[in-house]
C-alpha cells in the first residue's frame, strides 16, 4: 500500500501523524522532525513484514564457506556465488567479457528461511565433495 499525502492536504496530514502519535508515542521526536522537513508532505509505504535472516545465521555461514572455499581452492566470494546459484538458480548474461553466469538472488534479500536453505546447500555441496561442515552450536542463553 503507498499514500501520498501532499502538502496540500493539511488535515489529512494532522490526522495520521496524530494516529501514529497515538499508537506509537515514542516516536513523537521523529514525526517532528519528519513534520519539519516534509516540505512537500509525506509519503507512507505499507508492506509485508518479512522476517530477515540473523546475524548468527550470517556469522555461522560465512565462517563455514570461508573454510570450505580454502579447502577446495577457490575464494570466498566464488564459492559465494557458486552456492547461490545451486540454491536461488541461475541466469546468464552477456557482458563485455562473454557470458556472465550470475545467481538468481542475493543473500541479502533472503529471508530467515531462504537462508537457512543457503545454509543447507553450503553442507550439501560441501558433503559432495567430502568436506565436511560441523553443525552450528546454539548458545547458551543467559
Amino acid at each position: 500500500m503507498h499514500i501520498e499525502i501532499t502538502q496540500n492536504e493539511p488535515a489529512k496530514m494532522l490526522g495520521f501523524l496524530m494516529a501514529v502519535h497515538k499508537v506509537f508515542p515514542e516516536a513523537v521526536q521523529d514525526l517532528l522532525q519528519l513534520t519539519r522537513s516534509a516540505k512537500n508532505g509525506i509519503t507512507v509505504e505499507i508492506v509485508p513484514y518479512v522476517f530477515k535472516q540473523t546475524n548468527e545465521q550470517r556469522g555461522y555461514y560465512w565462517q563455514e564457506e570461508k573454510k570450505f572455499a580454502a579447502w577446495a581452492g577457490n575464494t570466498p566470494d566464488e564459492m559465494h556465488n557458486h552456492l547461490l546459484c545451486e540454491c536461488y538458480g541461475t541466469d546468464f548474461v552477456s557482458s563485455a567479457i562473454g557470458m556472465q553466469r550470475r545467481p538468481q538472488k542475493r543473500s541479502s534479500e533472503a529471508t530467515k528461511i531462504e537462508y537457512s536453505e543457503l545454509i543447507e546447500t553450503l553442507i550439501r555441496v560441501a558433503a559432495n565433495f567430502g568436506y565436511v561442515v560441523p553443525p552450528p552450536v546454539k548458545k547458551k542463553e543467559s
